[in-house]
């Protein structure tokens, strides 16, 4: 296993003055600039070590040393979807043998299930408007007396709100104003990856090749929407499909240009492509270790102290002893994160089904074992619980009863199984 040995301010003076310079600006609360960052995400594997080290003093400032994750189960409502990306084994056609869409019946079944084992969200993730490429999304819909799958989704959110407690969280692409405003008042939070603002993409032989609702300009401005109607929300990028290191960046930027605007981005999400043997990528390689805690780092260092910043667990590269470039997930620490996602005792994650969530105990002890604290949050960051402007008047209260002072699960109400 690989180790990093981070080292303090006092040894950067052996880095080259274009690294140097920015990192020290940023713990003195400058904001990095575009051609910085270009520089920072270039790094290399000697200088890897400072970059993570100011990026995790920064998330010490704002964060401290806690790092949370909750506790949910997942609902994937329909696995039929408009778009085919490169990458994606969650979507099938209607004809695949594992093709679905979710009866309300089981989705409450899901649900409740989560809610009788502490669960507190309900993440409801699933293909983007099928019925605009199906004509069998369209006959399932209207068995279920459903406009869209959106209307569909609001609808099983309401529901599993009303009926089992859960709090819902929809990830489900892009979406006009009228989508929002109807799931907003059935949401605690929602959520859209950007992945990334590279239209080179979406060009033949690329992630998104023919891929409408993976144009960026379409997802920056559903994202701008929900900040007009403040909707706390989720977003992140995807490295490794393709895009360059300064995409990565002006990935980056293009969110905190979004928080500056709007202070409706809650948390970030710095999520690396994996390899299945059936997907149209599948001999593309993988990010490296490197490429992530540097990512990571760089995104923290353009953020700021406040952001919350994520990287899934489950999602890290194998732990194999024979190799130079693996390390355990707890650098993800050392890189600047302060939150681990979502975690079920549950549900697989339907998105990556063969990469298993670590146990929730697992988890604690190795966040511990790092010098942090886990502590368990809600769909909705404590920062946003405290703004009434983010809180719908409708689970406002349901809320407030799990939290404590801190807005934060409280203990008696955190199960660690």
């Amino acid at each position: 296993m690989a180790v990093l040995t981070v080292r303090g301010p006092a040894a950067w003076s052996s880095l080259p003055r274009e690294l140097r310079s920015p990192l020290e600006r940023a713990l003195a609360g400058d904001v990095v600039s575009p051609a910085e960052a270009h520089r920072l995400i270039h790094a290399t594997a000697d200088e890897l070590p400072a970059l993570m080290q100011a990026a995790a003093t920064l998330r010490d400032r704002g964060k401290g040393r806690t790092v949370t994750y909750s506790r949910k189960v997942f609902i994937p409502l329909t696995n039929l979807c408009r778009d085919s990306c490169g990458y994606c084994t969650f979507v099938k056609g209607p004809r695949h043998r594992d093709a679905w869409t979710m009866e309300p019946e089981d989705v409450l079944a899901v649900a409740q299930a989560g809610a009788e084992r502490g669960c507190k969200e309900a993440l409801f993730s699933l293909g983007e408007r099928p019925e605009e490429r199906y004509a069998s999304m369209r006959t399932v819909l209207s068995r279920l007396g459903q406009p869209s799958t959106n209307a569909y989704l609001a609808a099983m959110c309401e529901r599993v709100f009303s009926e089992t407690g859960l709090i819902p969280h929809a990830n489900c692409g892009v979406m006009t104003r009228d989508e929002l405003l109807a799931l907003r008042e059935v949401n605690g939070s929602m959520g859209l990856m950007l992945e990334s603002v590279s239209d080179r993409l979406l060009e033949r032989g690329q992630a998104h090749y023919n891929c409408v609702g993976k144009v960026p300009a379409t997802r920056l401005e559903t994202m701008a929407m929900a900040g007009e109607l403040d909707i706390p929300f989720t977003t992140g990028i995807l490295i490794g499909i393709g895009e360059t290191p300064e995409e990565r960046v002006d990935s980056v930027f293009a969110i905190r240009e979004l928080q500056a605007r709007y202070g409706h981005i809650q948390e970030v999400i710095i999520q690396n492509f994996r390899v299945k043997p059936t997907i149209r990528m599948r001999r593309w390689p993988e990010p490296s270790v490197g490429d992530m805690l540097t990512t990571i780092a760089v995104a923290r260092l353009i953020l700021g102290p406040d952001m919350n910043v994520q990287a899934p667990p489950n999602l890290f590269l194998d732990d194999d002893a024979a190799s130079s470039d693996t390390v355990d997930v707890s650098a993800y620490l050392d890189a600047g994160i302060n939150d681990w996602g979502g975690v079920s005792p549950v549900t697989i994650d339907h998105i990556n089904p063969e990469r298993a969530w670590p146990a929730i105990t697992t988890l604690r002890e190795l966040t511990d074992g790092a010098g942090h604290t886990l502590r368990e949050r809600l769909c909705v960051y404590p920062e946003y619980l405290a703004q009434e402007r983010f809180v719908r008047a409708g689970l406002r209260d349901h809320m407030a009863a799990w939290t404590d002072e801190s807005g934060l699960v409280k203990e008696a109400a955190t199960v660690w199984s």
